[in-house]
């Protein structure tokens, strides 16, 4: 048996055939040409170059895609002269075929002799695992990578990391990080970079200062003006305002020029801390040091000043962008008519708004949303704010859930209930989901209007639809249901949110606080009071309002002095309605020199008499000398 197997090979014919085989399997491939083109072509053809990519264009892709990888696909590399090498495998690796071919391919090339993958071949392939959204083979070859003794470059690092971070792997990704750093690759700044920006946009922003400071200590690694735009931004997020412009003055102590995206981060942090000069300050050294501020820039600048109350000076601000040829986008404009909208130009943002197209830009639906609000806001006709609602339609801006939300809440206002509930159908018909605001605006008009079975039913509606309300939705329903004595269906609903996983907010603790004072249950507000506190629920000016009034009607003067001394020395100062339930107290009790000294304090710190309040006491007094003394009729 042995020597019949070993004698096939010695016929001559058969040698003959295997030898015409291999010439096949390169003919069969041939790019077909026209005749002219291929006459003398053998002749003139030079000698097949060894790994020449050429040829593995014109052949062996061609043998790859119908063969795939198998005995026949090894025979052309053979016939063909190609030489197994990293420029080889990378490729043939990027060819467009199935990805299973280029796994088998890549596995059998790291088996052949005097041949072994580099990082290279390794990211080629890690590339085409992430285009085919294979995420276990991608991180099993990260793995196989890491373990290798091929050199890691850390540009090879930032581009792993990116590979991982956009697989949302990102623990994978910090474990390869510190096992290639500990083994052969010392990162450098982008590296770290690559990281941090990684972290950041999974929202895990503490880790990114750990990062920045292991980035320090290594002696070798200093963090760039990326890395300080990424800590920066990360420590604004946080609300580390502080540290934030720490980092800034930091940054350029250690010579780096700020870029105009960190300039309009540190904005953005001066306004929300009301420092507005500084601010100002700012865009005034951003324009010294030759950084032209972006859109972006102008448009924080704008909306800050314009939060300030300083409107007129964020319209000039605008205008003046407009002159020194700053083109502005559709966010930017949003803003400049929301602020024209609540210092109540309603004429400028009209203008602005006709001005649009010539600005090259296109009004959208929150352009709409912003005018529709500014109407309602500036007591404009429903009318008129229903005119512009199907101006938006007509003009072909599909409205949003917050359009109806914006006009649901304008209607309910003007006590337009009707309308708002056929908007709500409207919302159903068009699938909107059930949004909770418009809800709430339409339970809160029913419960004014006593029609509580109504309001009920929407409350309850929305449960069905959403699996669950937002405690402000559940803090109206508790509101009207105290209002109209139904207490233990307010206390019932106070508990369900508890019982939802969710904490109780400060208008829901508000609501039942004031359901059992007109219930004249003033120990059990009390300790609802204490409860809030306790579980890290401040209290609100309302909420020792709420108290207060439950004091002043009780008639125990005492105690409501004491409360309103206590907000008095508190970080809650007293306000109007303080000052004048602590007078009605004090003026049903006969404590009338108090009561002209309660009134002249209030007069000093700037309140108003109640009208009410007065009436009763100069009812009570008969009237009270400017100087506070006090003569009965």
């Amino acid at each position: 048996m042995m020597i019949g197997r070993r004698s096939i090979s010695t016929f001559s014919y058969l040698c003959q055939r295997i030898k015409q085989t291999e010439s096949e399997i390169v003919k069969m491939f041939e790019i077909s040409r026209p005749k002219a083109e291929t006459e003398g072509f053998q002749e003139k053809r030079p000698p097949l170059r060894r790994g020449s990519v050429r040829i593995l264009d014109e052949r062996f892709i061609r043998i790859l895609k119908i063969f795939k990888w198998g005995p026949d696909a090894e025979k052309a590399l053979e016939v063909l002269q190609l030489k197994v090498d990293n420029e080889l495998v990378r490729e043939v690796l990027k060819i467009d075929m199935e990805i299973s071919v280029k796994i088998q391919f890549f596995k059998w090339a790291g088996k052949r002799r005097n041949f072994a993958h580099d990082s290279t071949t390794y990211l080629t392939l890690i590339r085409c695992l992430e285009e085919a959204g294979l995420t276990g083979e991608m991180w099993k070859m990260v793995q196989e990578m890491a373990r290798s003794t091929c050199v890691v470059t850390p540009a090879d690092l930032s581009e792993t990391v990116r590979i991982l971070g956009r697989a949302k792997m990102v623990n994978k990704a910090l474990a390869i990080f510190y096992q290639i750093k500990g083994r052969k690759c010392k990162p450098t700044a982008t590296t770290y970079n690559s990281i941090i920006f990684m972290l950041m946009q999974e929202g895990q922003h503490e880790k990114v200062h750990e990062l920045y400071s292991e980035m320090c200590n290594e002696g070798n690694c200093f963090p760039d003006t990326v890395t300080y735009s990424a800590l920066i931004s990360s420590y604004a997020k946080l609300g580390r305002d502080d540290s934030a412009i720490r980092l800034f003055d930091e940054m350029k102590d250690n010579g780096l020029h700020p870029t105009a995206r960190i300039y309009t981060t540190l904005l953005a942090v001066y306004f929300k801390l009301g420092r507005v000069e500084m601010a100002l300050a700012l865009v005034n050294e951003m324009k010294k040091n030759a950084c032209a501020p972006t859109v972006y820039t102008c448009t924080e600048l704008i909306r800050g000043v314009g939060k300030a109350g300083r409107i007129e000076e964020a319209y000039s601000i605008f205008l003046s962008m407009l002159k020194e040829g700053c083109k502005p986008d559709v966010v930017l404009i949003n803003n400049v008519i929301n602020l024209l909208g609540r210092g109540g130009r309603i004429d400028d943002a009209y203008k602005l708004f006709n001005e649009m197209e010539s600005l090259n830009c296109k009004p959208n639906v929150v352009t709409y949303n912003t005018i529709i609000k500014s109407l309602f806001e500036s007591k404009a006709t429903v009318s008129e704010a229903s005119s512009w609602f199907d101006k938006m339609k007509a003009n072909g801006v599909a409205p949003s859930s917050f359009t109806y939300a914006i006009l649901i809440d304008g209607y309910c206002k003007r006590n337009r209930v009707e309308k708002a509930l056929a908007l709500l159908e409207e919302m159903d018909e068009k699938c909107f989901p059930p949004c909770p605001a418009a809800y709430c605006s339409l339970i809160n008009s029913l419960g004014k209007a006593k029609r509580y079975e109504a309001a009920n039913e929407l409350f309850q509606e929305l449960k069905e639809s959403c699996g669950s309300s937002g405690s402000r939705v559940y803090a109206v329903m508790i509101k009207h249901f105290g209002k109209c004595g139904r207490l233990t269906e307010a206390v019932n609903l106070f508990n369900e949110v508890q019982k939802l996983g969710g904490s109780p907010d400060v208008y829901a603790y508000n609501a039942l606080m004031s359901g059992l004072v007109r219930a004249g249950m003033l120990d059990e507000a009390f300790s609802m009071l204490r409860n809030m506190e306790e579980n890290g629920c401040a209290p609100d000016l309302n909420s020792f309002n709420i108290i207060l009034n439950g004091l002043a009607k009780t008639g125990d003067p005492q105690r409501a002095i004491e409360m309103f001394t206590k907000m008095k020395h508190s970080t809650t100062k007293p306000d109007a309605v303080s000052y004048n339930t602590i007078l009605g107290c004090l003026s049903r009790a006969g404590m009338f020199e108090e009561a002209a000294r309660m009134m002249k304090e209030m007069r000093a710190n700037g309140f108003e008499y109640d009208l009410i309040t007065y009436s009763s006491i100069l009812e009570a007094v008969g009237h009270i000398d400017e100087d506070g003394t006090c003569q009965t009729s």
